[in-house]
């Protein structure tokens, strides 16, 4: 049987109401009855029930973040920044993976409401979950768009200027000489894929140069090894490819390698997000940078700001511009 707040006041001889000002209003309590109230939890083994506190307060120290990709390393840093400024808030984080499933994502919005948590972090899967995310707002519940834009004035987001990545990665690799390149991405329902491609088309367009799209069903390592194998039984090969995300172009190099291919020699390669794996490959990547971690903490603290219903909150569309970091898969 559990131990209730009336073992832990029978174990310390005070009132319940002395116990309780102990775990909720120390300042309250003397010292020396504070530190019997104190020895008698530790003896007694007590656990707060602190959802039921939570609920009879209506409010909540769990935040809960839904994520396109969690084996992707990129979200794993978006959670770090946002699970940093959440602690710093007395709230913790609550992840959950979509799988990039639209099932799935209705599926944690709708648990995650019965969780009556304080605020939802999402990447959602495009044109899906929203009427989930208007239940949640409608219950009191904010939200805030990650890695992903909203032309909504009700609802905060934080993102990334992706088209601007996509030009920035193919502007590199047409001044490095490449006339023919490929896009390695998908599928273009992801609304990020979808303008990293348009970004970098928009700029081999503008320089004559001719812009391949090699479709991929996920934003995998073996999504880009597999795709760069196909690749490579055809002639007509592009002299370089530009890749929606790292864990495609990892995934691109070691089927390059294990194929005797060099890298950029036969084939130049770009990735996008510039996880902590791209400079440590075995041939370095060249990458677009996006500030993960700060994506992560301006979305925690708009949904914070929000939550706690600060005065001067207003709802913002945050635009992060990413960099190209240059390596040894471009450069040689």
């Amino acid at each position: 049987m559990a131990v209730s707040i009336k073992d832990v006041a029978r174990q310390a001889g005070v009132s319940l109401g002395t116990v309780s000002n102990v775990l909720n209003r120390p300042d309250q309590v003397s010292p020396a009855t504070r530190e019997r109230v104190l020895r008698a939890i530790a003896e007694t083994g007590y656990v707060r029930n602190d959802s039921a506190r939570q609920l009879r307060d209506g409010r909540s120290r769990m935040l809960a973040m839904v994520v396109l990709d969690m084996t992707n390393p990129f979200f794993a840093d978006v959670a770090h920044g946002a699970e940093e400024v959440a602690a710093t808030h007395n709230a913790t984080l609550m992840l959950c993976n979509s799988g990039d499933d639209p099932v799935r994502e209705r599926r944690h919005l709708e648990l995650i409401a019965e969780q009556r948590v304080r605020g939802v972090l999402i990447t959602p899967v495009d044109g899906d979950g929203e009427r989930a995310l208007e239940s949640l707002s409608a219950q009191g519940v904010p939200s805030v768009l990650v890695d992903r834009g909203s032309g909504r004035t009700d609802r905060c987001s934080v993102s990334v200027d992706d088209e601007l990545g996509g030009r920035l990665a193919a502007r590199h690799l047409l001044e490095l000489g490449h006339r023919h390149i490929g896009f390695v991405g998908g599928p273009m329902s992801i609304t990020q894929v979808a303008d990293r491609r348009r970004g970098a088309a928009t700029e081999a367009q503008a320089a004559g140069a001719h812009l391949d799209v090699i479709d991929t069903e996920a934003l995998t390592f073996e999504a880009g090894r597999d795709a760069t194998s196909a690749l490579l039984d055809h002639g007509d090969r592009p002299t370089a490819l530009f890749c929606a995300n790292d864990l495609l172009a990892l995934g691109v190099l070691q089927a390059l390698t294990s194929r005797g291919k060099s890298v950029p020699g036969d084939m130049a390669v770009v990735g996008y997000d510039d996880i902590n794996f791209a400079a440590s490959a075995a041939v370095p990547l060249t990458s677009v940078r996006q500030p993960r971690e700060e994506l992560g903490r301006a979305a925690a603290r708009l949904l914070l700001e929000e939550a706690d219903g600060v005065v001067t909150h207003r709802h913002q569309h945050v635009v992060f511009f990413p960099e190209l970091i240059a390596r040894r898969s471009t450069l040689g």
